[in-house]
């Protein structure tokens, strides 16, 4: 607690010094900001200050309030807000008064470290001009970014207000007419140059964006140059960075005209493959759904309308439409013998100059729900043309020897193709080998596991099953039914399906073309 006359004279300096709450502290070192405050209105009230103030708190309560401050960190607002009592002002008052200096509270007046009005403008126009950030100047100088924050409001003040450097209470400053022009011209240098400072920098984080822009959105190279970039690429950046710079500025760096980016931007508005959009999803159907961009850009280039493979592979991927690819299955076979194997005498040569030259045969087999069905073709060399086939719950010889008997029945006289198979059991059996010999065929067969040998073949099961099979679900769809829907999809295959080998045609209008067949 502070007496009567220590009360009286701080609130008679504080009247001497203009109401300088820090000059008064400086000098006596006592009290804190508030308590001053409370005893210049009471003073201003009623005249003169109470002889003594009323006791609120026992004397417990008082050594309680010290001991805690004491023994918790020594911080006013700690306790205060721990005890729920008294003030921080009147608490500050009971530790000066029970408390040796040593453990008094820290007073908020002359900083410990004294710069000089150089220092301190220096430290200004380093964070001001972006040389150095308040950061760095804590470590070098130790000043924190509140006081660096102080002295750049001190030193752009409109109002006449005192130097950096403090005077001495109730001494005049000779200098501070001058000093004060001198500060307001190095204010208006520095907000010049601050303003220079934040357009170069503005300027150059739109150059990298605009940099950045053209290597994600056009996939161009960060060292592309601009002004190379068409007036559609330009439109396309300029559009992505528009709500973060202004418009004319963005203008300006790409070298465009106003008038070229808004013409740009509406053309890039309007769909021009709308009727190509809606023929490709017809076409797509209509081939079953198993068609790829290279045989749908043929046919939608037919016509003679000028389109490339890449905007039909990109409308593809815009409306959804995958041909649905299967997955890659590990490889295995039986690598059994039964007797002496046929040479191999196809060569992997699968080229033939003449329909029923060459002709392939194998075996796949198909699994759903209901069963298993087996399918054994005859594929011609020549176009891909499915001579024959049969299919069956089972890989019998006579699904085989059917499929053979009804391929023999389309030649003419003179044509003797040679069949190439694997080595399975089924092209073993003397039943067909007793039809190839009467037929005057010549048998070829695979390398033992090698189906590369026999990739002509294998190629048309693959796309088979990924166009006709994985692409649907077989739940609830009897033998009969799938057999029916394999025989129709290898008539499509025949008559309608188009193949990029054949000039967009399918195998029999091929054939048509060429005057094989009427």
């Amino acid at each position: 607690m502070y007496s009567y006359e220590e009360r009286k004279k701080a609130v008679f300096l504080y009247m001497k010094y203009g109401k300088s709450i820090s000059a008064v502290i400086r000098e006596l070192g006592y009290p804190d900001r508030k308590s001053l405050t409370k005893w210049y209105r009471e003073f201003k009230v009623y005249g003169d200050l109470p002889k003594a103030s009323k006791q609120r708190y026992t004397e417990k309560q008082k050594n309680a309030a010290v001991t805690y401050y004491k023994e918790y960190g020594r911080s006013l607002a700690r306790t205060v807000r721990m005890l729920g009592y008294p003030s921080r002002a009147i608490l500050g008052e009971w530790v000066h008064e029970y408390l040796p200096v040593s453990c008094h509270p820290v007073k908020r007046g002359k900083s410990v470290v004294q710069y000089t009005d150089e220092q301190k403008i220096d430290a200004v126009i380093s964070v001001a001009s972006g040389e150095k950030t308040a950061r760095e100047l804590e470590t070098e100088i130790g000043v924190t970014r509140s006081a660096v924050s102080q002295w750049k409001r001190q030193l752009f003040a409109k109002e006449e207000r005192a130097t950096m450097g403090k005077t001495k209470p109730g001494e005049p400053d000779k200098d501070k007419p001058g000093r004060d022009a001198e500060l307001r011209e190095e204010c208006e240098i520095l907000r010049e140059e601050r303003d220079r400072l934040q357009r170069q920098v503005c300027q150059l984080q739109m150059e990298k964006d605009i940099l950045e822009k053209a290597a994600s959105l056009l996939k161009k190279r960060k060292g592309i140059d601009i002004e190379n970039l068409s007036n559609r690429e330009k439109a396309v950046l300029v559009d992505a960075l528009a709500r973060r710079y202004r418009l004319k500025h963005l203008l300006a760096s790409v070298h465009m005209a106003k008038s070229s980016f808004f013409y740009q931007r509406n053309a890039m508005q309007k769909d021009k493959y709308a009727s190509v959009r809606e023929r490709l999803r017809t076409v797509f159907e209509q081939a079953r759904s198993c068609y790829g961009y290279r045989r749908l850009h043929v046919i939608l280039t037919a016509g003679g309308q000028v389109l490339s493979e890449k905007v039909v592979l990109r409308l593809m991927h815009e409306e959804r439409l995958d041909a649905g690819v299967s997955k890659r299955k590990k490889y295995s076979s039986y690598m059994g013998e039964i007797d002496a194997g046929v040479t191999n005498l196809l060569q992997r040569d699968f080229h033939a100059e003449n329909p029923n030259e060459k002709w392939l045969s194998d075996i796949t087999e198909f699994s759903i729900p209901a069963g298993k069905v087996y399918l054994s073709p005859i594929v011609d060399c020549f176009d891909g043309y499915v001579t024959s086939w049969t299919r069956g719950p089972s890989p019998n010889a006579e699904m085989v020897n059917s499929m053979l008997d009804k391929a023999v029945g389309t030649l003419k006289d003179g044509e003797c193709p040679l069949v190439h198979t694997d080595r399975g059991a089924h092209y073993r059996w003397p039943g067909w080998i007793e039809r190839m010999d009467n037929a005057g065929l010549v048998r070829s067969m695979s390398k033992k596991g090698c189906s590369p040998d026999n990739s002509a073949c294998e190629g048309f099961f693959g796309r088979l099953k990924n166009e006709m099979f994985y692409i649907r679900s077989w739940f609830e769809v009897s033998i009969e039914e799938f057999c029916a829907q394999l025989d129709d999809y290898i008539c499509w295959y025949n008559e309608e399906r188009i193949k990029m080998s054949l000039g967009g045609r399918s195998p029999m209008e091929y054939r048509r073309n060429l005057g094989l067949i009427s």
